[in-house]
Parts: structure tokens; C-alpha cells; sequence
């Protein structure tokens, strides 16, 4: 699990944002919509032609792998015009270099019409669409500028996309209300035909003093005073509010519906590497592109002090792979503090986003992530079935097996008092592949952890 950047292949992330923080509607959560203080743009945003056709050239050209994914985000990459879309698969068709090129585009739905779909399925893309649960939900804060609900306009765009076959995920907000609704988010999102499904948590800082024309909201861990946003999630209630989604998945929908969150932790549980950033024990290897060709560490530090360069000076590679990159993710790792080293489910956790350690652990150490709390409480409660799914997974067997088990384990018996927070942070943390700490000379997955279930 301790690789540095410089032992795996040259291969990394970015996320284009060809419109800028441009978009249609002012979702009052959204962190991205004061990005435009940055440029002193409040309209306008679009990457031009030069340095789109330089970024999808170099983006390619740059990394030793067989497929490159594209991912068009915003703000609301659709307000671009579809003959923007069709520019950029001129592009990279004339500069794929024999390689497989995926497209991915995140947008709010709202614009989607007949002709977008069409689109979408003919040239093969993969739709994220933001949807945060059922109408009571979704209205919360998914606003328009005017600041009507979009809920029926989303779910019109989910129709589409299912009309013309259009594969889709959904990325969910959980903010401090719909934490509240897990079964009915998640089962009014199976509904709406969703088999993927993304769901992060918002938390977000308001700096105390603001200067005229300066960014609201705070990065993680720049130790400036400010206050959690009204919308920020609790941290007890996101634990619970993926504990109800995980005790719905794991009884139905185990190899039928995929949560990354769940798929990521699972990862780590096997000793495996995990895809997804927040989980594993480095990052930095998905930095983003604004419209003016400004590259950044992260989407999650748009801010000008992790800017890295512009495409127009600097090459993609020099810049993801900079001293000062590097240590922005290795420093994932070697910023934690004691308290999550000790941490019997820092192999599963490790820390999860640096944007959110923005609290004190209990001896008062610096660099707590605010949500741990919630973490721990769904760590111990879903132990049980990752420990089931990881020993099918080392038999060859399909995880989706643990459906029957944990129904028969409901049966069995009444659900288990969880120990509090403090006595589970006070056992070692010994990982699945590590050895048993019985000196059997098995590995402890293999071993005395199977005892434990």
C-alpha cells in the first residue's frame, strides 16, 4: 500500500471544467459557484480553442496507459452547446495515439433534451447526474437562479437518458437534511433507475473575516478561523445515514447496485488498492483544469494557493508530478495525527479527505477529520459483512454471497450493542494482510479475524 508516485505508471487524473464555474443554477451548497472570483468573470467562462486542443493532446499524450478518460465537469458543461462536444471528439480522435478515449460528463440535468441523449449514446459517454433523492430532498437546495426547484426538470433529463439508453450514474449531496432520509434516498434512487450511485458529504467553512472580492469558503486544513456552513452534514448523522443505506444494499443489492463508497472501503478491507482518493492512503493524482488553462492540486483546492501552473507554460506532467504536488499527497498520509494512526480502521479510513480534517482530536492534536465520528460508527457496524465479503473474495467466491449470510445472521441473532468510539480507537489497528497477531504465521484475515465475526 506504500507506493509513492514515482514507483506506479505515469498515469493521472484531471478534471476539465471548460466552462468555469458557469451555471444555470445557484445550488446553495455548491462550492464550485465562487470560483468565478478567482478570473473577475462573473460570465463568459469557455475554454478556447487552443487550449482545449492543447489539453486533450497533451492530457493523451502524456500518460503510458491504454484507455485515458476524459471528465467534463463545471458548473453546467452542457451550457458549452453540443457543437463544443462535438469539437472535442474531433480532437480526440485526431489525437488518440492508437489509445481507447472514454468520455464522462457530470451535469445537473436540467438541459438535456432529445437531441443531448442522442448524442450521449451514439458517441458512447458515461452521464453523472445530480440528484440528491426524492422531490423534498432534491428542492432542499438545488435551486435555480430564481430560486425555483429543478426536481421535475432533473428527473425529465433522467427520463431521457433512460429513453435513449444512455448509461448514468447519480452523485448525491449529503448535506444536513437528506442525511436524515438514507432508505429513502437510496430506494428512491434504485427507482429512478440508478445502479451507481455516489453520495458526498458537504463540509464546507465560511471564513470569519472576508476581504471585498475575496473566496467564502475555506480550504481543509489552512488553520484560518470559520464557521461550518448551515448545509454541512453532521457527523453522527452521516454515519447513520450510510449505515441505513449499507443495511438495505447488503441484504438486496450486493453486486446488483454499487455504492463507492462501499466498493472503495471494501478495497482496503481486502488489502487491496482502492480507486477512489478520499480512501486511499496518498493522493494528488487528480488535479483540475479551469477554462483559462490554470491547473490546480484538486477540484477541492481551487484556491491560488495550490495552483500548480497553466497548460499555456507548463506541461501537464511537470505540474502532477512536481515536488510540490507530491507532497500535497503524500501529505494525506503523513499529516495524520496520533489519534488516526492508533485508529484500528485507519487501514479502511486512512484519514479520508484532507479537505475535511478540520477539528481537534481529543488530547487537542490539529488535523482531526470532522466527519470521524460518523466513520467510526459505520466502520464497526459494517465490519461484520466486510470481514464475510473479504473471505469470499479470497476463496474466489462472489462477495454478493454475504445477501444470504446476512439475512440468516439477522435471524440468528439481535443486533449487537456497537462498543463506543473510545474503546475501539484504543485497539491496535491490524490490517487483513498483515500477520496474526496470534504467531500462527497466517495472515490475520486468514486468521484469529475470522474468530472475531
Amino acid at each position: 500500500m506504500n507506493r509513492s508516485f514515482q514507483t506506479v505508471p505515469l498515469v493521472f487524473n484531471i478534471m476539465a471544467k471548460p466552462v468555469g464555474p458557469a451555471c444555470n443554477l445557484n445550488c446553495r451548497y455548491c462550492y464550485y459557484l465562487e470560483k468565478d472570483k478567482l478570473y473577475g468573470q462573473p460570465s463568459g467562462f469557455r475554454m478556447n480553442d487552443a487550449i482545449l486542443e492543447k489539453f486533450i493532446r497533451e492530457y493523451i499524450a502524456s500518460q503510458n496507459v491504454p484507455v485515458i478518460q476524459f471528465v467534463w465537469h463545471g458548473g453546467e458543461p452542457t451550457m458549452l452547446g453540443m457543437e463544443y462536444f462535438r469539437k472535442i471528439l474531433d480532437l480526440q480522435g485526431k489525437y488518440h495515439r492508437g489509445k481507447t478515449i472514454e468520455n464522462v460528463l457530470q451535469t445537473n440535468g436540467t438541459l438535456l433534451n432529445d437531441e443531448w441523449c442522442s448524442f450521449f449514446a451514439h458517441n458512447g459517454f458515461l452521464i453523472g447526474i445530480s440528484l440528491d433523492g426524492p422531490e423534498h430532498v432534491h428542492n432542499r437546495y438545488r435551486l435555480t437562479k430564481s430560486g425555483k426547484p429543478t426536481f421535475g426538470e432533473v428527473m425529465r433529463g433522467v427520463s431521457l437518458l433512460v429513453k435513449h439508453k444512455v448509461e448514468f450514474n447519480t452523485l448525491s449531496v449529503v448535506n444536513d437534511y437528506n442525511a436524515q432520509y438514507p432508505l429513502e434516498t437510496y430506494r428512491f434512487l434504485k427507482s429512478a433507475g440508478s445502479r451507481y450511485m455516489q453520495f458526498t458529504p458537504v463540509v464546507e467553512r465560511i471564513a470569519d473575516d472576508l476581504p471585498a472580492g475575496s473566496l467564502h469558503l475555506l480550504s481543509g486544513g489552512d488553520g484560518k478561523p470559520g464557521a461550518l456552513t448551515p448545509w454541512s452534514v453532521k457527523a453522527k448523522d452521516y454515519g447513520n445515514f450510510l449505515c441505513g443505506i449499507f443495511d438495505d444494499w447488503v441484504l438486496n443489492d450486493v453486486g446488483e447496485r454499487y455504492v463507492p463508497t462501499f466498493d472503495s472501503i471494501l478495497a482496503n478491507w481486502v488489502g487491496s488498492m482502492t480507486s477512489i482518493c478520499v480512501h486511499a492512503e496518498t493522493c494528488g493524482h487528480a488535479g483540475a483544469i479551469e477554462h483559462n488553462g490554470d491547473v490546480y492540486a484538486c477540484d477541492h483546492y481551487v484556491f491560488p494557493d495550490y495552483r500548480l501552473g497553466n497548460i499555456h507554460t507548463d506541461s501537464l506532467v511537470s505540474m502532477m508530478y512536481s515536488p510540490r504536488q507530491l507532497a500535497f499527497g503524500q501529505a494525506k498520509r503523513e499529516s495524520l495525527p496520533q489519534y488516526c494512526r492508533d485508529c484500528a480502521y485507519l487501514f479502511a479510513c486512512n484519514g479520508e479527505c484532507p479537505k475535511n480534517r478540520i477539528i481537534s482530536t481529543p488530547s487537542g492534536e490539529a488535523g482531526l477529520n470532522y466527519l470521524c465520528e460518523g466513520l467510526r460508527h459505520f466502520y464497526r457496524h459494517a465490519a461484520p459483512y466486510m470481514d464475510f465479503m473479504a473471505e469470499e473474495l479470497a476463496n474466489e467466491r462472489p462477495p454478493a454471497n454475504v445477501m444470504a449470510w446476512a439475512r440468516e445472521r439477522i435471524k440468528r441473532q439481535p443486533l449487537q450493542k456497537q462498543p463506543p468510539v473510545a474503546e475501539a480507537a484504543q485497539k491496535p489497528a491490524v490490517r487483513p494482510n498483515d500477520p496474526c497477531p496470534c504467531g500462527s504465521g497466517k495472515k490475520f484475515k486468514h486468521c484469529c479475524r475470522n474468530v472475531r465475526k
